[in-house]
């Protein structure tokens, strides 16, 4: 019998769980040719369910903030230029 706490890596886990989705084996089975106990694997299923939303999501919100960043700072470069101008008409001007 193992002593201690075991740690998974996340690719394990992933082939776990990718392996209990499909349903071509009983999650018991997975559990014992993986050696981890079957309420394991599905807390990782779980886990997996609960982060898919998320996953998703994630892109267009990036793409978002990448956007208000890109527009704010065009905003600051519109509004240097528009300094600069309004200095150099008056310098010309005068």
């Amino acid at each position: 019998m193992k002593k201690g706490k075991r740690q998974h890596t996340a690719e394990f886990k992933a082939k776990v769980v990718l392996e209990a989705l499909r349903g071509d084996q009983a999650v018991a089975v997975l559990a014992s040719r993986h050696e981890v106990h079957p309420t394991q694997i599905n807390q990782w299923k779980k886990q997996l369910v609960e982060a898919l939303p998320g996953l998703f999501g994630r892109g267009a919100s990036r793409r978002e903030q990448d956007e208000s960043e890109l527009r704010d700072r065009l905003y600051r470069q519109i509004g240097e230029l528009q300094v600069e101008n309004s200095w150099l008409k008056k310098k010309v001007g005068s």
